[in-house]
């Protein structure tokens, strides 16, 4: 059968690490050009909620002009309403129509940016979220769950509480000091300066805090990661901590780890605290001020009473604001320090990049040629590898532990890239593949079976969503599974639990092995697929083995080398390199490692014993 290859059009945008030196505010506004609409009609609601809500020191102050000076008022001479009842029934009017727009606005705001908050947090938890799984493994062995848990979960929560709230309160105070300040100046210059003069000092205050804040933050971003990663880690491994009575122990270590978490919070609040108490004694004077000098400007009659009302109650609607400040920086510098941390994960470069082609038919044949790989910072774990697997074939690759066999089954799924050489599928270099054609091509049984918390029947379909009730029940039987699966409680409706916790290691096996037969791949790697079993279960998942390998390429890792003794071809590993080929026969007729193996595995020779020598 010939391969037909088609060239697909995929995008993959290559991530820009300079991005880490924008800040975090920028970021943030460049991820949200997409919510721009959104975004205008808040800040509009925002800023006409505030409009509305400074109308009514105005209209008090009109009142107050009214009783004061009845037929001289604003309202008369404006409007020509020379009746007091009727001027006060016009400002009750006003009254009534400013609080219903202001109460329109506030519902109008309150409901935009939670909406928007929501719509934020959730695209990025999922662009988050895609973005880490197109890293390659290489990323996770060098983070905890717990870490990443922490910027996917808390982190992006955190940033959801400042846009709920936070954005409309900086809004409203700027609104508030354009437009009350623009008030003072036109109807009162004389004494406007004095509620002016205290918001540079104000402005300039919140920008010392927020500078001296931002790294108290992200320090507390940082542990509240490693406070996060050692709960998860400790749940994770329950069953460890209890059997080894280490109870006390970690908990000495979380309460380490919640301590320094704790100690960090404290030291930004020592800071964040101190700025409302001192920004309340800067709008102490500008209101008193107004209230004084003012008031001794009205007495004088240089001043109206109306317009002293006015500039009294404003000088109120405009400083004391300014102490949410202190809450409000809180937020942001909170917000910022967690934007900064998930912006840090997008920003993380994908190293393992798709190909373009795509594989109507695959045939099977994979070919290594000189294949050299390293991980990070250690020496070569293979060196020069070269490997031809015919398609339909089954071949088996052994070796001690390190030799390299699993870090074949990797490289073959592209979990890492080769550092020099190459590997062929059906003669295509695997780069060239698209990752899904590459990945669906193969079925992969882990020596470490991963069940997701759900029932027996979803586990068996995982990756085969659309498979039907027979379909499932079919891989079963071919995988030795359908008898056990009939007698749980509730058959394949069955909670496996956590990483399939209820059920024992056989037959969480022979539900991956199931899995994979459900797939049906050209392509089966079977990484240990027999350890850790008793022999019954063994023999068990070795009839279901013999069924599906027949018809497709077959690379099997194991240990007991009797469960790969019908394999078309055995490669003995040592040191990254292959040293030793053959069929089983073959093999034991040269007396070599495989046959050392074998005889030691069949009893008929005794292991040499591994003297322990004190210190």
């Amino acid at each position: 059968m010939r391969n037909k290859v088609t060239k697909a059009k995929t995008t993959q945008g290559r991530l820009d690490p300079g991005k880490r030196q924008v800040h975090p505010l920028k970021r943030l506004l460049d991820y949200g050009q997409n919510y721009r609409i959104q975004v205008w009609q808040a800040i509009a609601c925002s800023v006409l909620n505030k409009i509305f809500d400074l109308a009514p020191p105005a209209l008090i102050g009109a009142a107050v002009d009214v009783v004061v000076k009845g037929k001289d008022s604003i309202i008369a001479t404006k409007l020509g309403v020379t009746d007091i009842f009727g001027q006060l029934l016009v400002i009750s009017l006003l009254s009534a129509i400013v609080w219903g727009l202001e109460s329109s606005f506030q519902y109008g705001y309150t409901r935009l940016w939670r909406n928007l908050a929501q719509t934020i947090q959730h695209n990025l938890r999922l662009d988050s979220y895609k973005h880490l799984q197109d890293l390659e493994l290489e990323f996770f062995e060098e983070r905890s769950t717990g870490g990443l848990m922490s910027i996917l979960s808390d982190d992006i929560n955190q940033l959801e509480r400042f846009l709920d709230v936070g954005a409309n309160q900086i809004l409203q105070v700027g609104t508030a000091v354009v437009i009350v300040g623009a008030t003072f100046i036109v109807a009162a210059p004389e004494v406007a300066w004095m509620a002016i003069v205290p918001m540079p000092f104000i402005i300039f205050g919140s920008i010392a805090f927020q500078r001296r804040l931002a790294p108290r933050y992200a320090e507390v971003r940082k542990k509240v990661g490693f406070l996060n990663s050692r709960l998860s880690n400790n749940l994770s491994g329950i069953t460890t901590i209890k059997s080894f009575t280490a109870e006390e122990y970690e908990a000495a270590r979380l309460a380490q780890d919640s301590e320094a978490y704790r100690q960090s919070n404290q030291r930004a609040i020592a800071l964040s605290a101190a700025f409302v108490p001192l920004i309340r004694m800067l709008i102490l004077c500008g209101f008193t001020g107004i209230l004084l000098y003012g008031g001794m400007e009205t007495a004088a009659g240089r001043l109206a009473v109306g317009t002293y009302s006015v500039l009294v109650f404003l000088t109120q609607r405009l400083l004391w604001p300014l102490v949410r400040l202190g809450d409000t920086l809180d937020q942001y510098q909170r917000a910022m320090a967690s934007t900064k941390r998930v912006m840090n994960l997008l920003d993380t470069p994908i190293t393992i990049h798709p190909g373009e082609m795509t594989l109507a038919a695959v045939r099977g044949e994979l070919e290594l040629q000189k294949v050299t790989f390293a991980y990070r910072d250690r020496v070569p774990v293979l060196e020069n590898l070269s490997l031809k697997i015919p398609a339909g074939q089954t071949i088996a690759i052994v070796g001690a532990t390190g030799s390299g066999k699993s870090t074949i089954v990797k490289l073959l799924l592209r979990f890492y890239e080769v550092q020099s050489g190459s590997i062929a599928l059906d003669g295509i270099e695997l780069r060239q593949l698209q990752l899904q054609d590459l990945r669906r091509c193969i079925g992969f049984v882990s020596q470490d079976v991963f069940l997701f918390h759900g029932t027996v029947s979803e586990n068996i379909a995982y990756g085969s969503f659309d498979a039907t009730e027979a379909e499932i029940i079919a891989a079963a039987r071919v995988a030795e599974a359908h008898d056990f699966i009939v007698r749980l409680p509730y058959g394949y409706d069955t909670i496996v639990g956590e990483r399939g916790q209820k059920l024992s290691g056989g037959q969480r096996q022979r539900i991956a092995i199931a899995r994979a037969v459900l797939k049906n791949p050209p392509i089966l790697i079977l990484d240990e697929a027999t350890s850790a079993v008793d022999n019954e279960t063994e023999a068990a998942i070795q009839r279901s083995l013999d069924r599906i390998t027949q018809n497709r390429t077959t690379i099997a890792i194991a240990h007991r080398l009797s469960t790969i003794r019908k394999a078309d071809r055995i490669y003995v590993m040592e040191r990254g390199k292959i040293v030793e080929s053959g069929r089983h026969e073959e093999l034991l007729a040269q007396s070599g490692i495989y046959a050392s193996l074998w005889q030691v595995q069949m009893g008929l020779v005794t292991p040499p014993v591994v003297q322990s020598h004190s210190v």
